[in-house]
């Protein structure tokens, strides 16, 4: 029995995956539920598991964008399974049906010996090459029989030498599915938002001194450390229920606000930006939040976190500086309506007290939709960002400290 393994919705909206990576082979046999394939939808990385054991037979190419539903491979459930741990050859497959010889007509059978022919190129690649001004007899044909392919023709460069006699190679490689979505939303964003950032600095030395005192307690009782990201989320939750508005999005005529605050982080991937999302962050203690960040980041950098975890969110926290950005205009994450970024930490001089001092500062900035928050609500939000990270015993505490720890 044959089983056509369909490509499974990886979510709502989503109508289309492209094939990542192949983890098998044509002819490999494959055990029910082993991962054989990597697909990319525009929103995560996802494995797809074997639907039954039996050899199996691949139906399309890597870097193939396949619809939802459609064959993408054939499981022989009726093949034994091969002795010892070796993958069947490729003889195991069966034989090839001859295909019935086409009878060419002479013209045509001529231009196709032409095109055959060692470094001559095919009239794609000639097309091209006449375009760039390049000799077909300067390029190496990587095709059968040496021809010139449309890919040698579209990587072939003017032969142009240099006073230091320096290599100067090129390579293309396509965009996965993640990366050209990401890549559309952020100009989306740019082309159909009012977007403002404002600036503000924040002196750590407080917070400093709470993770200096608590750290190693924090952690051997929670398992997770006591980093900057509970910090800010606690003091971007506060904000949020001080000025609504920055919690809220534009749904064609209406504004629609949000009662519940869902955090996305931005994360680093191996596949590009992750933005998985803290649900109902404002729930949430100082453990409960750094356990749910190490949880996300962890699933998003081994590609294992799901379009559900990263889908909604009504407010993103980015952390540039963890790459050392000392200041940046993040980007808003649509249909949101604002972004905070986080920066490094860089000791600098302040006044304080009438007093010349140093202090960890760190630059913030929030861009926001001119379209539905006002200046004063975004300046407003940042100062209280701000206020809470600066005074966190106090307005983000209660003045418990080890309560608020859970100490």
């Amino acid at each position: 029995m044959v089983l056509e393994m369909k490509v499974p919705s990886p979510g709502e909206s989503i109508t289309e995956v492209e094939i990542a990576e192949w983890l098998v082979q044509d002819g490999d046999y494959v055990e029910k539920d082993q991962a054989i394939a990597e697909v990319d939808s525009d929103k995560a990385t996802l494995e797809l598991p074997a639907e039954e054991s039996g050899i199996i037979t691949l139906k399309a190419e890597e870097g193939d964008a396949v619809a939802v539903g459609e064959v993408v491979c054939l499981i022989d459930t009726s093949a034994a399974k091969p002795e010892g741990d070796a993958a069947p050859a490729a003889e195991a497959k069966s034989e090839p049906k001859e295909e019935p010889a086409k009878v060419e007509a002479p013209k045509e059978a001529e231009a196709k010996k032409e095109t055959y022919a060692s470094g001559t190129p095919s009239p794609a690649a000639k097309k091209i090459l006449d375009e760039k001004g390049i000799d077909a007899a300067s390029v190496s044909g990587t095709g059968r029989d040496g021809r010139i392919t449309k890919d040698d023709a579209v990587k072939a460069v003017p032969s142009m030498g240099t006073p230091t006699g320096g290599n100067r190679g090129e390579s293309r490689s396509k965009l996965s599915m993640l990366r050209r979505k990401v890549a559309e939303r952020l100009v989306s964003a740019k082309n159909e938002t009012a977007m403002l950032t404002t600036f503000n600095e924040v002196d750590m030395s407080p917070i400093f001194a709470l993770r200096k005192e608590y750290k190693e307690t924090f952690k051997e009782k929670h398992g997770v450390s006591l980093g900057f990201m509970s910090f800010f989320t606690k003091a971007v939750v506060r904000a949020l229920e001080m000025y609504p508005a920055v919690n809220s999005m534009i749904d064609g005529k209406e504004m629609l606000s949000f009662d519940f605050c869902d955090i996305s982080i931005a994360v680093s991937g191996p596949k590009g930006l992750m933005v998985p999302v803290i649900r109902n962050a404002e729930n949430l203690t100082f453990r409960g939040v750094e356990s749910e960040v190490k949880r996300l980041a962890i699933r998003a950098r081994e590609g294992e976190i799901t379009v559900d975890e990263m889908t909604g969110g009504t407010f993103t926290i980015t952390n540039g500086g963890v790459f050392g950005s000392m200041l940046s205009t993040p980007i808003i994450n649509p249909p949101q309506s604002a972004i905070l970024g986080m920066h490094n930490i860089v000791e600098r001089p302040i006044a304080k007290d009438g007093q010349v001092v140093i202090a960890p500062i760190m630059y913030v900035a929030l861009s926001y939709d001119h379209r539905i928050i006002d200046g004063k609500e975004s300046v407003g939000f940042l100062v209280a960002v701000k206020e809470a990270l600066e005074s966190p015993e106090e307005l983000l505490m209660d003045g418990n400290v080890k309560k608020a720890l859970e100490l």
